[in-house]
């Protein structure tokens, strides 16, 4: 009998794992729950990979996707719009922060992240300064797979095989204010110091040569890195002042995962570019977008001037239809709302971890937190290569999922776990995510 990875290239997976265990198959959802094809039910405390923000089995979107296939299944926006995309955008366009009016179209998002990049090079060719192509972004920090993205991205481990990348990458510290000793415990000196790292690092390489930084509200790999106080007021301060784009990657952080719209509200700042994607349908069909401000686009609306970039599926009439009831559900269910007001009790759940050995740091904000895991408390004392190895993948993923969670165990950084669940959660799958944690951690930290 064929095994489901007889033919099937899981994503990011040691598929050596699977010629002796068997893949875990998922075959229904509903709330806050999956369930496998064994009968049994998980708790999704990763709402997918960030994505299923008003949870699964929502019939309402599902209902909307097939009536806008009926209609009109597909046709490109190359040169030619249709119903759908029209209306999502201007909807978006009223929702972003500032003016940030334009909305381009992906599928998902390491291709707005890689769209955000051409434009910023394309835009200032367009403004006579072409030397300007080089982005600036932070260690650890994840932006995507495709190759402009993967250049992006700030971990050395899942590039290496497919080096030589695109050129101009610049990599710049991270706001782990967990391992900022040096800082004592002022975060706000911290944010400053920081910040001005990517001054000095536009400053280093010459700000004639640099277009773009991109960052992550809350910075996901790594283990959820909020930004410090004043830290994206200072940046936005460094950018205008080098004439540089400030671009807020957005994929995970928008779309209510912070409690707002966009994570560049929740913090105050006002980017030139939000790259999303994930929550936008909450997964319940591919979609992303490059949403810029209009001084982006004034070059291209000019003569023969055109951004020469596309792609097949982007703003597919399908998924525009469901992000478009995705956000009328975000306003029935007023999921922001719901997001701000139980934010500061799925801390406090998470926050009675701290009491296990094996707990470091719990960080996050809104409904999307990481736990860092240490061998000694004390001195922050991280796992080594070897044991790290096998706290995770050796037990803690494989354990955590028997136990009836599906979370993230990760180590691109430092161990973490972490979470962000649908939005619909509540304080009893908070007090279930902290039971089940409890629970596995304990363990872990005997056979430690």
């Amino acid at each position: 009998m064929a095994q489901p990875t007889d033919h099937l290239w899981l994503h990011f997976t040691r598929m050596s794992t699977y010629r002796t265990e068997k893949v875990p198959t998922i075959v229904r959802g509903e709330g806050v729950y999956v369930w496998d094809d064994q009968g049994r039910r998980y708790l999704d405390g990763l709402a997918g990979l960030f994505v299923v923000n008003v949870g699964h089995g929502r019939t309402q979107l599902a209902e909307a996707a097939a009536k806008q296939a009926a209609e009109l299944a597909y046709f490109p926006l190359w040169s030619y719009a249709h119903p759908t995309a029209i209306q999502l955008a201007e909807r978006i366009a009223t929702l972003t922060p500032g003016d940030l009016n334009q909305v381009f179209f992906t599928t998902g998002g390491s291709e707005a992240v890689e769209s955000a990049w051409k434009l910023a090079r394309a835009y200032f060719k367009r403004v006579g300064k072409p030397t300007k192509h080089k982005v600036v972004s932070r260690y650890i920090a994840y932006h995507g797979t495709s190759m402009g993205a993967l250049s992006i991205t700030g971990l050395p481990a899942i590039k290496s095989d497919f080096e030589p990348l695109v050129p101009g990458g610049i990599k710049v510290p991270n706001t782990n204010f967990y391992r900022a000793p040096e800082h004592g415990d002022d975060p706000v000196a911290f944010g400053r110091w920081a910040a001005d790292e990517i001054a000095r690092a536009i400053e280093r390489e010459g700000p004639d040569t640099v277009a773009a930084v991109f960052l992550e509200p809350v910075q996901n790999s790594g283990g959820c890195f909020p930004p410090p106080p004043g830290y994206f007021q200072r940046v936005r301060e460094i950018c205008d002042e080098y004439d540089v784009l400030l671009v807020s990657d957005e994929v995970i952080c928008s779309w209510g995962r912070l409690g707002e719209y966009f994570g560049a509200q929740r913090y105050g700042y006002q980017p030139d570019i939000i790259t999303t994607a994930k929550g936008l349908t909450s997964g319940y069909s591919p979609l992303g977008a490059m949403i810029a401000s209009d001084r982006l686009i004034e070059p291209f609306l000019q003569g023969t001037n055109t951004f020469l970039h596309g792609i097949t599926f982007g703003g597919h009439p399908v998924s525009c239809a469901v992000a478009l009831a995705n956000l009328d559900i975000f306003e029935q269910e007023d999921l922001l709302g719901h997001v701000r007001a139980n934010q500061d009790a799925f801390r406090a759940t998470l926050e009675k971890l701290r009491d296990l050995p094996i707990v470091g740091d719990v960080r996050g904000d809104g409904y999307f937190y990481g736990i860092e895991l240490v061998k000694d408390k004390a001195t922050k004392e991280t796992f080594d290569e070897a044991e790290s190895e096998r706290l995770l993948r050796g037990f803690l993923s494989t354990a955590l999922f028997e136990a009836g969670l599906y979370c993230r165990a990760d180590d691109r950084g430092d161990p973490v776990v972490q979470l962000a669940p649908p939005l619909v959660a509540t304080q009893e799958h908070f007090d279930e995510m902290e039971q089940i944690l409890r629970s596995v951690l304990t363990e872990a930290w005997r056979r430690l």
